[in-house]
């Protein structure tokens, strides 16, 4: 008997450390010594016969279990493990009950521990009959054909997540979509996401994301993903279970329109919850590729054959060459015939059944993922100007409208400001003698004088502005584009542009002379000053005051800064400027001498020890 309970608490402390096939081999075992123990014993027979045909019908149940855990290496045992607990205690407590009854009892004081006996016999029973229940429900959850989902196991009453849970993974790990949907139902609430997550509900969830081939499956999959992914301690163990190689993947096979914009909702939801390691993974997986494929999809690069592209021959026959990398199978290989494979002409007429709105939907998902993307990371940007990613925007920026139109200008500034930072990228993407630097500036020019939405052409004049040492001394045209935004009807578009001339006149533009010259030439010296008299929202005007200092510094024609008293505004700023940013005291104290040189009757040293 020692030995009996010795092996009944191996199963019930360490079952969680053996293996399946183990555990129920061994109750299997024990469900035999309580069946003989039951039927040996001399007193409350009836109740020890109960005992004896339930732990019978147990024991029927655990042998085609323990079969089915011998044959599936794939199997999932959570809840095999947490039945077999249950079941561990309630063959406890049976043994508990024939070991009571053992002999026969005569006396009175046996009648009144009878009392006890019957009660031991009632919970006994309960228990064994709790975890007959849960066995039956457990073999049906492996056998999905008889298995009924209105049917709840007695587990269910102290924990009923885990009857929704368990057969949805279960499902997963056996390859059947139907598990991915449930999932994403049951994800609704925190406690229902974090049993998912506990009963390692995620890893499945990414290989029917990356390995499967049903469309419903995979989206239903991803949807899951999403839902969980709201939480940064969930969102890190996607990550760790290789969340972005599924994600990638599975984006790689061409799945549907639908099932893309999923996959790309998943990518931006990564993005959100964990940035700055989600984003560098993403970029070692070349996601971006993906992304600007997708983007351009049913985007016409025709127009841009007849511009000429420095150092590269091109023939008539080059469009192929031009829309190589926005294969819509996201795998960029160049076509060397008319002819499409089986598989590409099946995913183009499924493209074609899309509805119009799946199809926007996407193309703004995809932008949004590309910009967050490129936000402050030097390989994600290298990624995407590495393909034709500048030529498919400019097109969408010259053709699109609204949401669209407006996250592409959000890639473009993303990526001209990781190359101000970055000349080998500025000197490769925005190089201004090629066609995809050429024809993306033209757009941006272009929003900047057509366009009133501020949501439009802040993203241009930010672009502009971070390629400011780009641009030669006879591009003119870029700097009235900038001073014409200084009268904008919205500060902010105002403020950007003086922030963005700034860069054009700064020490470090070689060209900063020339700059100066042409924005005092196109009236811009008003239009800061009329820029520094409003008051928006309590804000102080450094950038308008950096411009109007090197505009001092750099132009030869100081006049048009004296007539509207350039000067004493500078002045009166100088002093609460260096107290806040005492690496601007040598650009201050250089304006106002060089303004105090050229203003009749005034000696420079009266002003100089000012700032």
């Amino acid at each position: 008997m020692f030995v009996f309970q010795e092996n009944l608490n191996s199963v019930i402390v360490c079952e969680e450390e053996k293996p399946i096939q183990e555990v129920l081999s061994l109750l299997i075992l024990l469900a035999e010594r309580v069946i003989n123990a039951a039927q040996e014993a001399e007193s409350y027979k009836s109740g020890n016969l109960a005992i004896a045909r339930l732990v019978t019908e147990l024991s029927k149940l655990l042998r085609p279990l323990a079969r089915l855990t011998a044959t599936s290496a794939t199997l999932y045992d959570r809840p095999i493990r947490r039945v077999c607990l249950d079941l561990a205690k309630a063959l406890d407590r049976a043994s508990t009950f024939a070991r009571r009854c053992r002999h026969e009892r005569t006396n009175f004081l046996h009648q009144v521990l009878s009392i006890n006996t019957a009660a031991d016999y009632k919970k006994a029973s309960a228990l064994l009959d709790s975890s007959l229940g849960d066995l039956r429900w457990l073999l049906s959850i492996y056998n999905r054909d008889c298995y009924d989902h209105g049917t709840m196991p007695p587990l269910a009453c102290t924990d009923p997540i885990l009857a929704y849970v368990w057969p949805a993974i279960a499902a997963l790990h056996m390859g059947q979509g139907e598990g991915a949907q449930q999932l994403a139902d049951f994800a609704n609430n925190e406690r229902t996401k974090n049993v998912i997550v506990e009963e390692i509900g995620i890893p499945p969830l990414l290989k029917m994301l990356s390995e499967g081939r049903n469309a419903d499956a995979q989206s239903a999959a991803a949807t899951a993903l999403c839902y969980l992914g709201d939480d940064q301690y969930r969102m890190k163990v996607i990550r760790d279970e290789h969340g972005v190689e599924a994600v990638v993947a599975a984006m790689a096979k061409g799945p549907p329109m639908r099932v893309q914009l999923v996959l790309v909702d998943l990518v931006l939801k990564m993005l959100e919850m964990d940035v700055a390691s989600v984003q560098e993974e993403f970029g070692a997986e070349n996601v971006t590729r993906l992304l600007v494929a997708l983007l351009g999809v049913d985007v016409d690069l025709d127009e841009f054959l007849e511009l000429n592209y420095p150092k590269t021959s091109r023939s008539s026959s080059s469009s192929s060459h031009l829309s190589a990398d926005i294969s819509t199978s996201g795998e960029m290989k160049m076509k060397v015939s008319g002819e499409c494979s089986r598989s590409e002409k099946e995913r183009e007429r499924e493209r074609e059944a899309e509805p119009p709105e799946v199809k926007s939907r996407l193309k703004i998902s995809c932008a949004v993922a590309l910009w967050k993307l490129a936000r402050r990371s030097l390989l994600n940007s290298r990624n995407i100007t590495e393909t034709k990613a500048l030529l498919v925007l400019a097109k969408i920026i010259k053709k699109e409208h609204g949401e669209l139109k407006e996250n592409c200008l959000k890639v473009v500034m993303e990526l001209a400001a990781v190359a101000e930072s970055h000349a080998d990228l500025k000197r490769s993407a925005f190089k201004l003698t090629s066609t995809p630097a050429k024809v993306v500036l033209d757009q941006l020019l272009k929003v900047m004088d057509e366009e009133k939405r501020p949501q439009l052409v802040v993203p241009a004049v930010k672009a502009v502005g971070c390629l400011a040492s780009m641009f030669l001394a006879k591009e003119r045209h870029v700097v009235r584009s900038l001073v014409a935004q200084l009268s904008h009807w919205d500060h902010d578009v105002a403020a950007e542009a003086a922030r963005a001339l700034s860069k054009f006149v700064c020490g470090q533009n070689y060209n900063r002379k020339e700059h100066s010259e042409a924005i005092i030439e196109f009236d811009g010296v008003p239009k800061l000053m009329i820029l520094l008299r409003k008051n928006v929202r309590g804000c102080f005007h450094l950038d308008e005051l950096v411009l109007l200092c090197n505009l001092a510094v750099n132009g030869h024609n100081t006049r048009p800064l004296e007539e509207v008293s350039v000067l004493s505004v500078l002045e009166s700023a100088a002093k609460h400027v260096v107290s806040e940013r005492p690496d601007l005291r040598e650009l201050f104290a250089k304006a106002i001498h060089q303004l105090v040189i050229y203003q009749v009757g005034v000696h420079p040293h009266l002003h100089s020890s000012e700032v």
